[in-house]
């Protein structure tokens, strides 16, 4: 899933599909920057990053307790997101 796939869930009008937009897009920034991250510690980073490994790795882990808090919100609010257990 691209960004560009969450849009129409985006502008719905009902809240649990712009939830999943949240959720969705979210997934989507974290993947590519542990990806990013993996390459910045290998050294294969197409470019150097102005901020430092340790600042963009705290910024993962806080996107990570926001993608746990929002899986936990959709348990309690019955959200199905795609990927996991129904």
């Amino acid at each position: 899933m691209k960004l560009q796939d969450t849009i129409d869930l985006m502008n719905s009008s009902d809240f649990k599909d712009r939830f999943k937009a949240e959720y969705y897009q979210l997934k989507i920034r974290y993947n590519g920057l542990q990806n990013m991250l993996k390459k910045y510690k290998e050294g294969t980073l197409e470019f150097i990053p102005n901020c430092s490994y340790d600042l963009l790795h705290t910024q993962l882990v806080y996107m990570k307790l926001y993608i746990d808090t929002l899986e936990e919100r959709a348990r309690i609010e019955n959200i199905y997101l795609e990927g996991e257990d129904e």
